[in-house]
């Protein structure tokens, strides 16, 4: 009988001990997997998270914590245990740092992952004389340079020393206007990082 209770209790321990090798190993696959749908790099700490973005955010060995969550028009998410965090406006290493922190309460030694599924927020319009005007989707810091050969380039009517930006910045219009000519010619001061939400209008 003690025998019986001892081989009982051995299967039992190895099972929990089989279990939780693979568990991490399940983790890890799912992780994986999602890294490589994602539109940007996971934990990135350049592109800025913004309303309308998809994020995926994992907690290892936390499948409770686990979710793919919307970015809200007001700029938050809802998470398990620290109800709503607000991500606009910050990368996704310091989300997952207020994340580390704030889950830090409840469970120990936290370690999350912050991976943006769907880029949305990041939109830029541009119109007038490129070859494919309309709306595009960027993932990454882009600038004016880089930015008008993705819009197939200039058309051959195109006044390059006139190129207007239109921005929101505090609620309030600002108009910018470029000289395309002058930043291939050297000057990068002339040279515009563009933001969401930027219209290029190329006359």
């Amino acid at each position: 009988m003690k025998k019986l209770l001892s081989s009982g209790g051995l299967g039992i321990f190895l099972l929990l001990i089989m279990t939780n090798m693979a568990y991490p190993q399940a983790d890890r696959e799912i992780l994986s997997r999602k890294e490589a749908q994602a539109e940007v790099p996971a934990d990135s700490d350049r592109y800025v998270i913004g309303a309308e973005d998809v994020l995926y955010i994992h907690v290892w060995r936390e499948e409770t914590l686990t979710k793919t969550v919307n970015v809200r028009m007001d700029g938050r998410i809802s998470m398990p245990l620290v109800d709503d965090i607000q991500a606009a406006g910050i990368t996704p290493l310091r989300l997952k740092e207020l994340l580390t922190q704030k889950f830090k309460d409840f469970i120990e030694n936290p370690n999350v992952t912050v991976i943006v599924m769907e880029a949305n927020s990041f939109r830029v319009y541009i119109s007038g004389e490129v070859k494919t005007p309309g709306v595009y989707r960027l993932r990454t810091e882009t600038s004016l340079v880089q930015f008008i050969p993705m819009a197939g380039g200039f058309t051959e009517w195109a006044h390059r020393s006139k190129i207007l930006i239109i921005r929101k910045e505090n609620g309030r219009e600002k108009r910018m206007k470029v000289n395309y000519n002058k930043i291939v010619r050297g000057d990068l001061d002339s040279n515009v990082m563009l933001r969401p939400g930027d219209t290029i209008i190329v006359p």
